[in-house]
């Protein structure tokens, strides 16, 4: 084939400014993360005995430390601790190893457990930036998400949440005292159309202090079960680079979607080529809710911020929590952890087809619902009541049954709200069939007694 000095001279051209947009692309991508900062977080400084421990790795045989404030382990009461596992494997906990889950610890987590997390992070979501990313264990999700908000806001700034919100995203943001930006939800969570809306309107406006968060729950989100397709979370990740905000991923329900692991839509850390998201993990909701062991990924100069501010509060996450979980993943290595939560996603399947059998029997015409695709709630709006606030709160009780009113979701708890939320993760079917008859029967009674007051 012949190739004229035109045609070199256009794929050079061609070559230059793919070359140009790369650079460009990848200037872009450069995150200037102190502005994102709170004044508090921009505040935050290391301890100073905390940086004197870099004098313990691979320290000389002859080095005496005077520096420790760590009990001696030799007088803790406990030798050593025996689990049993429901499948009747057993977990011994060493000596050695109770040691660690004994004393103070690492501030970022316990090491073993941090390289499994690592491992799982790139497993399941592959981020782009993992170079650059790093992880942080804390003392349950909801640990990270609020230190993540006090990280980020200082009181009158802009965040974005859902409408409805899960309600101690909104309890933790209340006493920041922030601005919100509320985008209204459908059947498959926030809606985009609205967030750019929201955006735009805020860019256009006088003051235009826009937000630099925004909080969101895409797989069984809580309270409404819904989940965010791909498209949804690529449209909102586009969103987000275009207004410039950081995406808090709280996920705790991720393996709880009734889908098969491989049809989970991508999360935000797998699309992240920006880094711009923080993505919160949870064990709460497929291990054990009271050992508190949660786990944040994302960029690591913002880990950074977060990591000083658990050493100046907790010093570090309770480290025999963190030994248990990691020993229990040693168990079961990849294939165990993905029976595990493979048995989570059928137990919970059922039961929320429990719980949709008792709304169908005894809510129909009284309430409407979207079928949740994951999580352990069914969020219903009430057709013939116009608040269900006093409700369930004054006379709920009455009937013996008991739900969490939509008020509890949004912002202004102070307006009337059709919606509640009611939880199948720890009841019988029977009981679930008990308690939506209560709740037809409680419902019918507040519809006439408002109409009686009309």
């Amino acid at each position: 084939m012949t190739v004229n000095k035109s045609q070199v001279t256009s794929v050079f051209w061609i070559c230059e400014d793919v070359h140009y947009s790369l650079l460009k692309h990848q200037y872009y991508n450069r995150m200037n993360y102190s502005k994102y900062l709170s004044k508090v977080a921009a505040r935050r400084k290391p301890s100073g005995i905390s940086d004197m421990r870099k004098y313990l790795v691979n320290p000389s045989p002859s080095l005496v430390w005077l520096g420790s404030g760590m009990p001696n382990p030799t007088q803790f009461p406990f030798r050593e601790v025996t689990v049993g596992l429901n499948d009747g494997e057993v977990l011994h906990i060493s000596q050695d190893m109770l040691s660690s889950g004994l004393q103070y610890g690492p501030t970022p987590g316990y090491a073993p457990l941090v390289t499994q997390l690592k491992a799982m992070v790139e497993r399941h979501h592959s981020p782009p930036r993992w170079s650059e990313s790093n992880l942080l264990v804390t003392v349950g999700a909801q640990d990270g998400v609020s230190k993540a908000f006090e990280m980020l806001l200082d009181p009158g700034d802009y965040v974005v949440i859902s409408d409805p919100c899960y309600s101690d995203a909104l309890c933790m943001l209340a006493s920041l005292a922030p601005q919100y930006l509320a985008i209204e939800n459908d059947d498959e969570g926030m809606v985009p159309a609205n967030l750019r809306a929201a955006l735009k309107l805020a860019a256009n406006s006088e003051e235009k202090r826009m937000p630099k968060a925004l909080y969101l729950v895409p797989n069984a989100s809580n309270p409404t079960g819904t989940t965010m397709g791909e498209v949804r979370r690529r449209e909102i990740y586009a969103i987000a680079q275009e207004y410039d905000l950081i995406i808090l991923e709280d996920d705790p329900y991720y393996f709880l979607t009734y889908e098969e692991e491989q049809n989970i839509p991508p999360s935000f850390l797998s699309l992240d080529i920006d880094g711009r998201v923080l993505r919160f993990d949870s064990f709460s909701k497929i291990v054990s809710a009271g050992l508190r062991v949660a786990f944040v990924t994302g960029p690591a100069p913002l880990l950074a911020v977060m990591e000083l501010h658990l050493q100046s509060s907790v010093i570090c996450g309770p480290m025999f929590s963190q030994v248990l979980v990691s020993e229990l993943l040693r168990e079961w290595g990849e294939e165990g952890f993905s029976r595990h939560t493979a048995k989570l996603r059928i137990f919970y399947k059922n039961q929320r087809d429990a719980m949709l059998l008792a709304a169908s029997t005894h809510l129909t015409g009284l309430c409407e619902w979207t079928v949740p695709k994951g999580g352990i709630f069914l969020w219903l709006k009430v057709v013939g009541v116009k608040d269900t606030g006093p409700m369930i709160i004054e006379r709920g009780i009455t009937k013996n049954v008991i739900l969490i009113p939509g008020k509890e979701f949004v912002v202004d708890s102070s307006k009337p709200n059709q919606f509640m939320r009611a939880a199948f993760s720890c009841v019988t079917p029977e009981q679930m069939m008990k308690g939506m008859e209560n709740l037809a029967s409680l419902i019918r009674e507040e519809i006439a007694l408002q109409n009686n007051q009309a």
